[in-house]
């Protein structure tokens, strides 16, 4: 691995850290993680992304301050909300799985992000749902899933948007 490819990871993980760290508190609280996810693919690719994902989720479990509220620590990937947070590593293989079979173009790579959004949702309100003990996946997805929809596909779009500017003023 190149020294250049081993900063881009890092950065990444710096990106989505920062994005973390803007929160909004709920009970799962409304972050820009999942834009800096979709920039780290956009921008890396499957693997190099997953990687920066990877780091991320390796920092924040040593107990470096990088997931929402600057907390960090195991406890948080098995806690409440670590199946969405786990889930990110899903849409990373999402991503890399769509690039082998379908290849590498723009409208692949942002079906892949959805599919992998929704399998994060999935793999995250289940995991919620067991946490709670006495909540359904029903209700915990409408807590955990409904009021992000639409933010999430914002935030792709953001992603995809400045993803684009990026690699036209790098050409």
């Amino acid at each position: 691995m190149s020294v250049k490819t081993m900063t881009y990871i890092s950065l990444m993980s710096v990106i989505i850290t920062l994005c973390a760290w803007l929160t909004i508190p709920a009970a799962v609280p409304f972050t820009m993680q999942t834009f800096g996810i979709f920039f780290a693919l956009l921008f890396l690719g499957g693997k190099r992304g997953t990687a920066s994902i990877t780091v991320y989720l390796l920092l924040g479990a040593l107990g470096l301050p990088v997931f929402s509220g600057f907390s960090g620590g195991i406890g948080h990937l098995f806690g409440i909300t670590g199946g969405y947070m786990l889930g990110f590593l899903l849409t990373g293989i999402v991503y890399i799985l769509f690039e082998r079979i379908f290849g590498k173009s723009l409208k692949i790579s942002v079906l892949s992000l959805i599919f992998g959004l929704f399998l994060c949702y999935a793999f995250g309100t289940v995991w919620f749902s067991i946490y709670k003990g006495n909540m359904g996946f029903l209700q915990a997805f409408a807590i955990c899933v409904l009021p992000f929809i639409i933010p999430d596909l914002l935030k792709l779009a953001l992603a995809v948007f400045l993803y684009k500017r990026i690699k036209k003023a790098s050409q």
